[in-house]
């Protein structure tokens, strides 16, 4: 197979279409926005993997500061890569039931400080078992739903229950609560504020909680992008799991003080009339529900079909672009974007820097 990779100093017109890059001043002006929102706070940032895919690049955002040092994740193979990359501290935020993931679970808790979710005993003593098996421990967050309907507690009562049973047994430590939340639509800065306060506020109600019944509470992860200002003026939130802020996607645009920093370079096949067909398609391109990408500087051009590796877009006049011309794309579904691809080619100044493998991309199980 030939090589495809671009080579360091290569001009971005070098580089094979598609590629995903990474512009990198763009994202570094993300990671200098949470390194100086959390400057002087006790509550910090939680990068999530399942955005970004890449501990190198993870690493950059520990590096710039305001973060705890420490990343979350979604499954335990995103977990275990990010172990291997070098970062020593990982929470895995999806609830783990199947005894093999458990038992890798485990393992990685003898290099690394591993916690978990939960929401419920049986859950807890599974993993109890497992980790006082492996000679291990596992710190343990339960989660609280706020606003998905999914897992999570559905009030404090359920939470001091749980809470209590953790710190009856082995191979487990009680770290904490956490919960997840969104909102819709185009937030503007008081909706943010109002709803991610209300959301948030649910979480610390199962804290308070369990303080009330004498169990000491360490960690309050809770937060996203939406809510990364937010988190950190409400008492006692610790962490922020944000993830969308550090490559950003047209859909979170009304995040202002961050820079969109991933676009697939793309090259035009052909244009006829208002229609203009490309070189990405859903292989490289694809999100849930129909979700399509947008087109750098024309807003006008839409897209009409997504085949396997090309697609065809219309503009409301004559197609602004000629066959051969590049054209880059915006993500409107940046974790299922990355998904896609094996690495990210690092743009500064209009030169290849660096390409970054994401070795955590299709890590499912």
């Amino acid at each position: 197979m030939i090589n495809t990779r671009p080579n360091i100093g290569d001009s971005v017109d070098q580089i094979p279409t598609p590629s995903l890059l990474i512009d990198v001043p763009a994202m570094d002006h993300n990671f200098s926005v949470i390194s100086q929102t959390y400057a002087g706070k006790v509550c910090k940032m939680r990068q999530h993997a399942k955005n970004i895919k890449s501990p190198v690049v993870m690493q950059r955002q520990i590096d710039a500061g305001g973060t705890l040092n420490g990343v979350c994740a979604a499954k335990v193979a995103e977990a275990e890569v990010m172990v291997e990359g070098g970062i020593r501290d990982v929470l895995v935020t999806s609830e783990v039931t199947s005894p093999d993931k458990l038992r890798r679970l485990a393992s990685l808790a003898k290099i690394a400080d591993v916690k978990l979710c939960i929401d419920n005993q049986d859950n807890l003593e599974q993993i109890s078992q497992i980790a006082s098996d492996a000679g291990c421990e596992i710190g343990v967050l339960i989660e609280v739903d706020t606003s998905m309907g999914r897992a999570g507690v559905r009030s404090p009562a359920e939470g001091v229950a749980l809470a209590r049973r953790a710190t009856d047994l082995n191979g487990v430590k009680f770290m904490g609560v956490m919960s997840h939340q969104t909102v819709d639509g185009w937030a503007d800065r008081e909706t943010r504020f109002t709803e991610g306060r209300r959301y948030i506020e649910i979480c610390l109600e199962v804290k308070t909680a369990i303080e009330g019944s004498g169990i000491p509470v360490e960690m309050v992860s809770s937060g996203e992008t939406f809510t990364f200002d937010v988190a950190p003026e409400i008492e006692g939130v610790t962490e922020v799991e944000g993830g969308t802020y550090a490559l950003m996607s047209v859909t979170n645009g009304y995040m202002e003080d961050f820079q969109i920093a991933a676009k697939v370079i793309t090259t035009v096949l052909d244009v006829r009339d208002e229609y203009g067909f490309i070189d990405a398609g859903v292989q490289c391109l694809g999100g849930p529900l129909g979700v399509k990408p947008s087109v750098e500087g024309h807003p006008d051009i839409e897209f009409i079909r997504m085949d396997a590796s090309e697609s065809c877009l219309r503009s409301k006049g004559p197609f602004p672009f000629d066959p051969g011309d590049k054209i880059f794309l915006l993500s409107a579904q940046q974790d299922i974007l990355v998904n896609r691809w094996d690495s990210f080619v690092a743009i500064n100044e209009g030169e290849v820097e660096a390409v970054w493998d994401i070795p955590a991309r299709g890590c499912h199980h």
